[in-house]
């Protein structure tokens, strides 16, 4: 295994925890179900998730590719959840909208083990940078208010660069951004299909962050490595 020279890391399911985000949308539908007679919160919740489940399949790869904001997909996807409940009120799309926003912000948190290891990164002089799908207004907005821009020496956010994990294109705009050449560089991950296929494409050293001791089938990409906490970083480390 070639040594650690430099670190590019995913946001989302790395170092950010999104587990929170359905207490959010619970917490919203409630809202709004009592703001509103006839509303039931139960039923917002669930139109909420199967509108999801459609809706992203048609808008997920514009989000990445910034020609969609998060705000927007937000607010229609509160529009059809509304819609889908019998109430076509554009005032309380934008209260349920923004209400989520809020409670969003707040759900925000990072995993126990990514700040110990970011400063360790840090300290022992490996340069960091962060390599993220989405819209630019979604995920600054997660960097702000979880206020970890400052740990990396570039960040790479697939709707500003026009192109998203797996393109190998969006590891090498990290490369450039860090100064270094792709030996010896390492991308850490949640997903299979953006992050291992990615890095193993754009010819770096591919670890799978599988926090939840998935299988892996034979059809998926196959990492270099497999770690289950970002601090076991730190055992791998060159010394």
């Amino acid at each position: 295994m070639r040594p650690l020279r430099a670190l590019l890391l995913d946001l989302d399911g790395t170092l950010l925890d999104g587990s929170g985000l359905q207490e959010s949308i619970r917490q919203t539908c409630e809202f709004i179900a009592a703001s509103q007679p006839g509303l039931d919160a139960s039923r917002l919740v669930e139109a909420n998730a199967k509108i999801w489940r459609e809706y992203w399949q048609d808008v997920e790869r514009e989000w990445m590719l910034g020609e969609l904001t998060g705000s927007a997909v937000s607010r229609e996807a509160w529009r059809r959840t509304l819609s889908a409940c019998g109430c076509n009120n554009e005032a309380l799309v934008h209260l349920a909208s923004e209400t989520h926003h809020k409670l969003g912000r707040q759900a925000h948190r990072l995993f126990d083990d990514a700040q110990e290891v970011c400063r360790s990164m840090k300290q022992a002089g490996v340069p960091l940078a962060l390599v993220t799908n989405g819209a630019s207004d979604t995920q600054r907005e997660k960097l702000q208010v979880l206020g970890i821009h400052g740990w990396f020496d570039t960040i790479v956010i697939s709707g500003e660069v026009k192109a998203a994990k797996p393109d190998e294109a969006v590891f090498r705009l990290a490369l450039d951004g860090l100064g270094v050449e792709r030996r010896g560089v390492w991308h850490v991950g949640d997903s299979l299909t953006t992050d291992v296929a990615g890095a193993r494409a754009a010819g770096l050293v591919a670890v799978w962050l599988n926090r939840g001791r998935s299988s892996r089938s034979q059809a998926d990409p196959e990492p270099d490595l497999e770690i289950q906490s970002l601090l076991d970083l730190l055992s791998l480390q060159d010394p």
